[in-house]
């Protein structure tokens, strides 16, 4: 992935394509069990403190997936005109419903405003935490409204090659697809198409 995305985006992003293709024409989800958001969140240990220690319970993984469902609803509301992804494009949250999913796991913890001024630098201000280590669905949160605020918001997009149900940032004006396979599997679908026409 491109390292021009910042934290948020990537790791909204990464919370969405825990929905993908299973490689057999089907949709596949990380977050079935908590063994899998135990994975997830430990394989996103350099975004999420304290991810070493975590071990997910069915009341987290409801909560990260109830995120979750909120962050595809907004990221099929991003991509407009475009399509959404077919994963879910047909069972999608509402939006003011989604929305509100965000800003409720968002306020799970309180912040404060924190001034850093390097001696050769602009004053930064940046959000910190109050008190102990933030819920997981309040990151998880924080970083989707994060980005969906920013400007790479804009470069959000449904990948429709066949059989893919993944979003991805647009990281060139000709990208199509979030991956060269993607791309591949979209020629060789059009490249059948044609020829059934013609036959």
């Amino acid at each position: 992935m491109d390292d021009s995305i910042s934290g948020d985006a990537r790791l909204a992003l990464d919370l969405a394509l825990t929905i993908r293709h299973d490689g057999h024409g089907g949709v596949a989800d990380d977050l079935t069990d908590p063994a899998g958001l135990t994975a997830w969140v430990q394989a996103h240990a350099d975004v999420l403190p304290g991810a070493d220690r975590f071990v997910a319970d069915p009341v987290a993984l409801t909560a990260v997936r109830d995120v979750r469902a909120a962050v595809r609803a907004l990221f099929a509301r991003a991509v407009r005109p475009g399509e959404p992804s077919p994963a879910d494009a047909a069972r999608l949250l509402p939006v003011p419903q989604a929305v509100e999913c965000l800003n409720t796991a968002a306020e799970l913890v309180p912040t404060v405003p924190v001034l850093s001024w390097a001696e050769d630098a602009d004053p930064v201000v940046r959000q910190e935490a109050v008190g102990a280590d933030a819920p997981l669905p309040a990151l998880l949160a924080r970083a989707a409204v994060t980005f969906l605020a920013s400007p790479d918001r804009q470069r959000l997009r449904a990948c429709h090659a066949p059989r893919c149900v993944r979003y991805f940032i647009k990281e060139h004006p000709r990208q199509e697809w979030c991956k060269p396979s993607c791309g591949n599997r979209a020629r060789v679908a059009r490249h059948h198409e044609r020829h059934k026409k013609s036959a």
